[in-house]
């Protein structure tokens, strides 16, 4: 078998005891279903906050039973992980091996009216992972699921060229997309943005100043069938889901000509395998789709359209949300170069036909 293949690696890792945060939103639900497949032990914190932020479509309780049923391997703790106390205890006693902190406020408007909450879940609450981690499982790989709302909208700076139904860099040199030393600093972040890079900057120096193996993903637009998708965060998931209920879609700005970068749930567990397998301290790296992946909001509604048959109603707001991007994808190229073999195998097609599918199986709503 060729060296550095997917394969390979989740051979070679040896069964381990992994504490998730967030077990129950896309990513975490993912990450607990990968790895219990192949044999470690999942322990999961969530207590479907998403839901006190999002309301009854935010609702991640269906996941959290779904899990439960499934894996004899998966234990579930109803943690926040707000409470220091109670996630330093938690870590002392399991000493998990890996850590993957998915748990977060993932939407722009929402930390505007909740800033208080914003921050203690995304930068407070990260602190509490890390220092818990450092007292209780210091070895443990930490793998943080940051976003690429820590550039802020400096990417809005990089000159654009305006195609029919989209926007792209028109500049050559970002032909790869967006790598990871793109600046942060003096752009308008969202206060989300903010407080996903105050924890981005701690899993840094965690790693960094206490030498742990840790890194940041940060997340284009994660997807996937388990999303619970709403209207202030999930975008393709809740796009798909207002066509097939047969409702009016919102367009904010930008001539619905925005792109973003769509990497399936699935790709994302594969890389954490290899991080897990081949670990390294205070990384960073852009994940996404990238170009391949890519897709405005006017071209996901023609391949919604192609996936349920259904006709995209949709209205223009003539204002774009606050540090919204134009145009983003990620610049993939570091993640395949510190770990070959590793790629996108969920076209965006397949992750459109998927999400799709889920929702049906969900009927539509929880």
């Amino acid at each position: 078998m060729p060296a550095g293949t997917g394969m390979e690696k989740h051979m070679a890792l040896n069964r381990k005891k992994m504490l998730v945060t967030g077990s129950g939103g896309l990513i975490g639900s993912e990450v607990v279903s990968y790895f219990a497949e192949r044999g470690h032990d999942l322990h999961g914190i969530d207590n479907n906050m998403r839901a006190d932020f999002f309301g009854p479509g935010g609702d991640t309780v269906w996941r959290q039973r779904e899990l439960r049923a499934r894996y004899s391997n998966y234990a579930h703790y109803p943690l926040d992980i707000r409470d220091r106390a109670a996630v330093d205890q938690c870590l002392a006693e399991l000493k998990p091996e890996v850590i993957v902190h998915a748990a977060a406020q993932p939407s722009h408007d929402l930390a505007a009216s909740r800033p208080f909450d914003d921050f203690d879940v995304n930068a407070v609450g990260t602190l509490n992972m890390l220092e818990a981690a450092r007292r209780h499982a210091p070895e443990a790989p930490f793998v943080y699921t940051s976003t690429n709302k820590v550039y802020g909208d400096a990417p809005n700076g990089i000159a654009l060229a305006e195609l029919e139904k989209r926007w792209d860099y028109a500049d050559p040199k970002f032909k790869d997309g967006i790598a990871e030393d793109f600046t942060i600093d003096r752009s308008k972040h969202s206060i989300f943005g903010a407080s996903k890079a105050a924890a981005d900057l701690m899993v840094q120096e965690y790693g960094r100043y206490f030498a742990m193996n840790t890194c940041c993903l940060r997340g284009g637009c994660l997807t996937g069938p388990n999303h619970s998708g709403v209207e202030l965060h999930g975008f393709l998931s809740y796009l798909v889901k207002v066509n097939l209920e047969g409702g009016v879609y919102k367009v904010f700005g930008y001539k619905g000509k925005q792109v973003r970068d769509n990497i399936h749930s699935l790709d994302v567990a594969r890389l954490i395998e290899r991080f897990i397998a081949e670990p390294r301290r205070g990384e960073v790296y852009n994940l996404g789709g990238g170009r391949s992946n890519s897709c405005s909001i006017l071209e996901a509604f023609e391949m919604t359209e192609s996936v349920t048959g259904r006709k995209m109603k949709y209205e223009y707001v003539d204002k774009n949300r606050e540090g919204d991007h134009i145009c983003y994808m990620s610049d993939l190229r570091k993640i395949k170069s510190h770990y070959p073999g590793w790629d996108i195998t969920v076209p965006l097609p397949a992750i459109f036909a998927e999400i799709a599918e889920g929702w049906k199986k969900r009927g539509l709503k929880r």
